[in-house]
């Protein structure tokens, strides 16, 4: 079985990077969602291990100071965190791992996972970044300006990444973000041991 790879997705606020990942677990069984380790309580609803993983305080340390996170860090006093094994088991059963998370965090992700994919979702142009933020009618208008604020500080750091998706469109995005993890993993040196194999393989033929 081909072993997966580690996903990384960002994005600025309001580029529609939940929806991109939510229609993209939707069609494909290729991917699957990172679970997050928490010491907050489960809300209504939530299942342990499938929304989150509930630990206590003592718990998260410890699995910190054993080096059992590839990341984390402390929300309104709770604390939040990417399990290394979790991640590691999925990847070797074959699931593409889709981790969201901010630009510093990505940039962290790459250097413990070199073969991990580093994806950033942008819409087409910081106009439509706008409308889309006072779209949602949920927001003041100093919140806006802060997250727009934030875009701009973001876009210095999107050179960093692998690969730059336009959300212009949602099915498109989703099917361009799928083509082009598909690509990533034909890479050469992703396929090095398919290769070895081969190679071994064939040797018998060889005069």
């Amino acid at each position: 079985m081909d072993k997966g790879i580690l996903v990384v997705i960002s994005g600025f606020s309001g580029a529609g990077k939940g929806t991109v990942i939510k229609k993209l677990l939707s069609e494909s069984d290729e991917y699957c969602l990172s679970v997050s380790m928490t010491t907050r309580n489960p809300r209504p609803g939530e299942v342990d291990g499938k929304d989150y993983f509930f630990v206590t305080r003592e718990k998260f340390e410890q699995t910190i100071a054993e080096g059992g996170l590839i990341e984390h860090a402390q929300f309104v006093g709770n604390y939040y965190g990417t399990p290394r094994a979790y991640v590691e088991q999925k990847i070797n059963e074959g699931k593409n791992v889709i981790l969201e998370i901010e630009i510093q965090g990505a940039m962290n992700i790459k250097k413990l996972y070199p073969e991990s994919v580093l994806l950033f979702i942008t819409p087409p142009t910081g106009e439509e970044l706008e409308r889309r933020l006072k779209g949602r009618g949920t927001e003041t208008e100093d919140v806006i300006a802060g997250r727009l604020s934030r875009a701009s500080e973001e876009s210095e750091g999107i050179g960093e990444y692998d690969y730059i998706v336009v959300n212009d469109d949602l099915d498109k995005c989703v099917t361009d973000v799928m083509e082009t993890i598909r690509s990533a993993k034909r890479k050469p040196e992703r396929q090095m041991d398919f290769i070895e194999e081969l190679r071994k393989g064939l040797e018998i033929y060889h005069r």
